[in-house]
């Protein structure tokens, strides 16, 4: 079984070969000295280092306290999350999971082997609690692959104890630099090690400007077209636009996707539509392992990005085949619903029990609660074994192949080399106007049925014009960003709508098996009347609001 830990710490690099004194940092009462254990790591890859290149770091170690399998994934600088598991011969199938999206079909194989000799110290307080461990290690470093070589070097390592202050560290780097430590120059040591055991011939290459391996690039060329990446899956550095992309996906939480990268910053309307696509294929491969741990959010975020991918399909047309994107599209669509089939329960069920909870006791009639918690669990069992086997499944790893060789060879019309002021706003223009003929179409109909189907179809397109408004932020800018803010509260005044709806029809479902089984229904048929007014407030405020987002936007 793996267990996780939460990993706070800082490296350093110093002249000396002995750990500084650190008997006057503030708060620390003693330094202990535990001895020095001898580490032996191997660590993990492909051949091209995909790993690596998304700063992962899967490792086997024998010697110290926590002998194991080690998959460390980035959370903040200096700030990962390790997951751990038992020592054996092969990679654990738990930790093969989730760098599944990463590795996909290639085999992982030893890469470097790192052997330390860490002299460690225990800084504890005046109770005797431990505060942060600092350790001196002595590594020599091996590459297996390929012609490479061997390293060794000395670092100073202080990691923050489980619980503490992360201010803690800045006092003890205090004292460090007080006596000439500096902070590391490489995030890890095993970033440190593929560089320094890189065969001399690659590491000229890269000084020169040029690509030395799969995932690694070197300067950027001058002379490169926008919108054109380096290796399949993926790209160079990306400028000032890449992060109005990335801000333009505000609630993205841990782990954070990074911001989507290009070799020089977009000047095609094509540029930024790609730029976008990548920030969501980015989205789709960091946040898989995340919904493989069943991180609180990852499912929704997983699914947003598939749904972000479809729209921009859509929403510009003119700028990539959709005879190329079409197809895409379908199998974003099914992942989507995969995706969606726990998260939809899960939200029906905390709606349907908020609302219990504001009843007064004495109209809660018969065993509700434990009806609906019976209810919910047969709706969802079984969903969350059914959604590791897609992660694990041949058709969602080739989904993921071919939206990377749609970023790299992307299917551009002509309108792609257009000026994206015009191009991307003619297209979020027509989005726009697509919203105001259903919202228009759902108004002039009496309420029922068709009424709701008509407010679900402007939902449903006031999400994509939201989405095709994000893409276009970087190039038009406020304008853009206020059609963003508009559109998400559009789509939130329809979407309490369209869960009204579904919680109705939820509570038809429950109250019919209370009577079956010879219950009370009485309760049900109250949320049910609550629901219906919710549904008119929401259809009652619509025009007005609907007035305020046409009469305010201008893009």
């Amino acid at each position: 079984m793996a267990e996780t830990k939460r990993e706070i710490e800082r490296k350093y690099e110093s002249d000396d070969s002995a750990l500084p004194d650190l008997t006057g940092v503030a708060g620390v009462a003693a330094v202990l000295d535990k001895g020095v254990a001898e580490l032996d790591a191997t660590y993990y890859d492909t051949a091209d280092e995909r790993l690596a290149a998304a700063s992962l770091t899967l490792r086997r170690r024998t010697g110290g306290s926590d002998a194991g399998w080690h998959l460390k994934f980035p959370v903040a600088p200096g700030v990962r999350d390790e997951i751990r598991a038992p020592l054996s011969d092969t990679v654990p199938r738990s930790l093969a999971g989730l760098v599944r999206s990463r590795v996909r079909g290639a085999e992982l194989v030893p890469v470097v082997r790192l052997r330390s000799a860490r002299d460690v110290r225990d800084l504890v307080d005046g109770e005797g609690r431990l505060l942060a461990e600092v350790s001196l290690d002595a590594v020599r470093a091996d590459r297996l692959t390929g012609r490479g070589g061997s390293a060794r070097w000395t670092e100073i390592e202080v990691e923050l104890a489980d619980g503490g202050d992360p201010a803690f560290l800045d006092t003890v780097e205090e004292q460090l630099r007080t006596a000439g430590v500096r902070p590391s120059a490489s995030a890890s040591k095993l970033a440190r090690a593929l560089e320094e055991t890189r065969p001399k011939k690659e590491r000229r290459a890269e000084k020169a400007g040029k690509t030395t391996k799969a995932g690694k690039t070197a300067k950027a060329d001058k002379n490169a077209k926008p919108g054109k990446t380096t290796k399949p899956g993926k790209t160079a550095k990306a400028g000032k636009a890449a992060a109005a992309v990335q801000a333009g996906l505000a609630g993205q939480a841990v782990p954070a996707v990074r911001e989507p990268s290009s070799a020089v910053a977009p000047l095609t309307a094509g540029d930024h539509v790609l730029m976008y696509l990548r920030a969501q294929r980015d989205a789709l491969v960091e946040l898989d392992p995340a919904v493989r741990r069943d991180l609180p959010d990852a499912v929704h975020r997983m699914r947003v990005a598939t749904r972000r991918a479809r729209s921009a399909f859509r929403s510009f047309a003119k700028v990539l085949d959709r005879a190329v994107t079409d197809p895409i599209g379908e199998e974003l669509k099914w992942l989507a619903g995969e995706l969606g089939v726990d998260r939809d329960q899960e939200v029906l069920t905390e709606r349907l029990t908020a609302a219990l909870e504001e009843l007064p006791r004495p109209l809660v009639t018969g065993p509700v609660r434990n009806r609906l918690r019976t209810w919910s669990r047969a709706r969802g069992g079984g969903s969350r074994r059914r959604l590791l086997a897609v992660l694990d499944g041949s058709r969602y790893l080739a989904l993921l192949d071919t939206l990377d060789r749609l970023v790299d060879d992307p299917p551009l019309l002509g309108a792609a080399a257009g000026e994206p002021s015009k191009v991307i706003a003619k297209a979020v223009r027509k989005d726009f106007g697509q919203v105001a003929a259903l919202v228009e179409e759902a108004l002039g109909r009496p309420p029922g049925t068709e009424r709701d189907v008509a407010l679900h179809e402007a939902r449903k397109k006031a999400k994509g014009t939201r989405y095709s408004a994000e893409a276009a932020a970087p190039a038009l800018g406020e304008p853009a960003a206020d059609l963003v803010r508009m559109m998400k509260s559009l789509q939130s005044l329809l979407g309490d709508h369209q869960d009204s709806v579904m919680t109705r029809e939820a509570l038809c479902d429950l109250a019919a098996q209370a009577h079956a089984a010879g219950e009370s229904a009485f309760t049900y048929g109250l949320l049910y009347g609550r629901e219906e007014r919710r549904a008119e407030l929401a259809e009652a405020a619509l025009p007005e609001a609907w007035a305020t987002v046409s009469g305010a936007m201008k893009v």
